[in-house]
């Protein structure tokens, strides 16, 4: 049976980023710029996590799945189709910009992949918050004025946010994350961003950095999707988010506690966001494994955690 896989993270250099991703996750993050995000899995042409220990050690996420279709994924996925769901830690120590990610009816058009995502705040600072979604009554003209007024931002709705919070972002809502949150972002495989207002700010290279007014207005005009609802820390239930691309469940285990899967299901993403679990070896604050399908599993925690599982993101 095969063993939980890990991959070797892939860091990203971004304007608005910092290096909290270094203490917060317990690793040395490379010299130089601002570190952004870490790709923790992700299956595209130009960005492939590599497997970093056991049977697999050294393949790419595209070469596994290729030889071992049926293992990781199950029976009747395409050994070409690329993994449906990217992970990536993001460190906002600034403002991201104000953007969106095209729906499904028009990404295509306008050149892009829709993208719908999770974030999961595991760190906020005091006064943390998002943008997410339009106010009642902002129209497509509203809008477009008030990026020419560089007023975009009474555009939208503010939320504010703490650790242990977690917010679906459909594909087609305007939303920006404000500064001082740490965030483990499960989204679909897509990395399609349309920037529509950036504050006035500069890129890393000194120049403004390219907006995309045409395709932002036409993502607005077909957006569909409901309004963000954001799933506070200490709410009951289990799943923080349930979207025809995923399912995201959190689980608190308590000292002692166990967490299984039986072989045969689904495959599954698991991602500690507090304290440690222990099976195969560690899966520790910060580590986000691949469960693959044919594979039995057993964790057990000593002194606690708290765990997300994505799944579901096989077409049943």
């Amino acid at each position: 049976m095969p063993a939980f896989l890990k991959f070797r993270p892939i860091y990203q250099e971004r304007v608005w980023g910092g290096r909290r991703l270094e203490s917060f996750l317990g690793r040395k993050l490379p010299q130089g710029g601002p570190i952004g995000e870490s790709w923790e899995m992700v299956d595209r042409p130009a960005a492939q996590s590599v497997v970093v220990s056991g049977q697999w050690a050294g393949l790419t996420m595209r070469e596994l799945i290729k030889a071992h279709t049926e293992e990781i994924m199950g029976p009747g996925w395409p050994m070409d189709r690329p993994f449906p769901i990217l992970v990536k830690w993001l460190d906002c120590r600034d403002r991201l910009s104000v953007q969106v990610h095209p729906p499904a009816q028009v990404a295509a058009g306008l050149g892009g992949e829709p993208k719908t995502e999770n974030w999961y705040f595991a760190e906020t600072d005091e006064g943390a918050a998002v943008y997410a979604g339009l106010r009642p009554g902002t129209t497509k003209a509203s809008f477009e004025a008030a990026i020419a007024a560089g007023t975009v931002d009474r555009c939208l709705e503010r939320l504010a946010v703490r650790e242990g919070d977690s917010l679906l972002i459909y594909s087609g809502t305007m939303h920006a994350i404000d500064a001082g949150n740490v965030i483990l972002e499960i989204q679909q495989n897509s990395d399609t961003t349309y920037r529509v207002y950036d504050w006035g700010r500069v890129g890393l290279d000194g120049r403004p950095r390219t907006l995309h007014v045409r395709q932002s207005l036409a993502c607005l005009e077909a957006n569909t999707a409901p309004a963000p609802r954001l799933i506070r820390g200490d709410a009951a239930g289990e799943v923080l988010a349930r979207s025809p691309e995923f399912t995201l469940r959190r689980r608190r285990l308590g000292p002692g506690d166990r967490l299984d899967f039986a072989a045969g299901q689904q495959p599954r993403i698991l991602s500690v966001v507090d304290g440690a679990l222990t099976g195969e070896s560690e899966v520790n604050r910060g580590d986000n494994v691949l469960l693959p399908r044919a594979g039995a599993f057993g964790f057990r925690t000593t002194r606690g955690a708290t765990v997300l599982i994505t799944e579901d993101f096989i077409p049943t």
